[in-house]
């Protein structure tokens, strides 16, 4: 019965949905059901992304203002979206998503407070009938040890009352082609009918929809995605570091690498692993692992190789700074983006910062700018400013650093006005014949 009136619901557009958590996964996700015709009431701690969003503006770079405009004032018979911060508000949704940090504690084991806070003040209001979506990155098993087992403390029936499942975010911050509506979603329920009102649930948002046997299954499916990429990752960094002790330039050896048609995928070095998934996701994976008395080798030698990246860096800024006859003690650092990836403003296990912190530890004077991000905060609660990216600036500065290559760097220009740069991203290649700057890549 619960079943039937549920699917009727999302068949109709007449489901109320809940979506928990509205930073760069949730908030995407509210837009899409929103636009999809549903009424969607977003949920967040943060009260001052509630009132943007109920003031129609939108904090995000991959959901502008008009979208969220256009959801907040909606013209008749369209979808209607309005945030809240409290889960009252969501005791009379019919379908729920969970979209809250999975972080890793400092100790490199889950931290899985924002998970079980969520579903804690979700059991308070939960009705039968209702379906309940974790989307959240975290370890197999979750979706069953957390969600089922307090749903069924609160007296509901998993696959009968209340239905239960997992589907990975796939959210690529900054993505111009991949979306909500284009990239496949995977679901897992706890049962077949779980499954099958989670399946009808996200095909009203996307194009694809790819169900799986259970949550457990789901959960696996995004820690290999984001392990495949760590181990590749880790292992064209390492390339790098043999390449830099054999003379070789290891773009050169990718670019040609990447001519073969088949049997190669090219990953890129770097100085570091950044953002919310990559250098996070495997290490939920390995931990799991060694509760079964399990060492997952490959993830923790990427882990140990990408982490030390930032090292590497800041090795490759003394070494070109002494063939300069100067020291990083002293030197003035230009450091040239702390995104974690290019066009974001999203800083989170950026190897930026780690890079600054380690400058500056040397004795370095280190500025930055990010045409992203005004602002960072460091260790021990230091917060930098982003300076005006002028000629001055970049030619009073003894090493400027390539973080982050954002688009909207004219690196022609930036060589022109350098004296000496170290490029972590290969940004400068196009521009090698110019003149300006001595430059030191990867």
């Amino acid at each position: 019965m619960y079943k039937q009136q549920l699917l009727d619901r999302i068949t109709h557009r007449t489901a109320k949905i809940g979506i928990i958590g509205l930073g760069y996964v949730g908030l995407p996700l509210a837009v899409a059901f929103a636009e999809a015709g549903f009424e969607v009431i977003g949920l967040d701690v943060d009260q001052k992304k509630v009132d943007a969003l109920n003031a129609g503006q939108s904090y995000i770079p991959d959901v502008s203002t008009a979208q969220v405009a256009a959801l907040v004032r909606p013209a008749p018979n369209r979808g209607v979206l309005r945030a809240t911060t409290s889960y009252a508000d969501l005791s009379g949704v019919d379908a729920v998503s969970i979209c809250v940090p999975t972080p890793l504690r400092k100790t490199k084991d889950p931290d899985m407070s924002y998970v079980v806070s969520a579903t804690a003040e979700l059991a308070k209001v939960a009705q039968p009938g209702m379906l309940i979506v974790l989307e959240s990155t975290t370890y197999p098993g979750t979706t069953e040890e957390i969600l089922v087992t307090r749903l069924r403390e609160q007296g509901l029936t998993v696959g009968e009352t209340v239905f239960v499942a997992f589907s990975p975010e796939r959210i690529d911050p900054g993505n111009k082609h991949y979306g909500v509506k284009n990239t496949p979603k995977v679901v897992g329920g706890v049962t077949p009918d779980c499954r099958a009102v989670v399946t009808a649930y996200y095909a009203t948002v996307a194009d694809e929809v790819v169900p799986v046997s259970s949550p457990k299954t789901a959960e696996m499916v995004k820690l290999l995605e984001n392990t495949f990429r760590a181990v590749n990752i880790g292992l064209v960094n390492e390339v790098a570091l043999m390449c830099d002790k054999l003379g070789i330039d290891v773009w050169e050896v990718i670019h040609a690498a990447s001519s073969k048609p088949f049997g190669f995928m090219p990953f890129y070095p770097g100085p570091g692993l950044g953002g919310h998934c990559i250098p996070i996701d495997p290490l939920y994976l390995s931990w799991k692992l060694k509760t079964l008395n399990y060492n997952a080798r490959f993830i923790e030698l990427a882990s140990e190789i990408n982490t030390a990246m930032p090292v590497y860096v800041v090795g490759k800024v003394a070494d070109a700074l002494n063939d300069d006859m100067k020291s990083v003690r002293g030197s003035r650092i230009a450091v040239l983006g702390v995104a974690y990836k290019k066009d974001v403003d999203d800083v989170r296990e950026s190897p930026a910062l780690d890079i600054i912190q380690l400058l500056a530890e040397r004795g370095a004077m280190v500025s930055y700018n990010d045409p992203y991000v005004p602002s960072v905060r460091l260790e021990h609660g230091k917060v930098m400013q982003s300076v005006e990216l002028t000629s001055v600036w970049l030619k009073a500065a003894d090493c400027v650093v390539i973080v982050t290559n954002h688009s909207a760097y004219d690196y022609r220009w930036i060589i022109e006005n350098s004296s000496l740069i170290v490029d972590t991203r290969n940004a400068t290649a196009p521009h090698s014949g110019a003149l300006g700057a001595r430059v030191v890549k990867l």
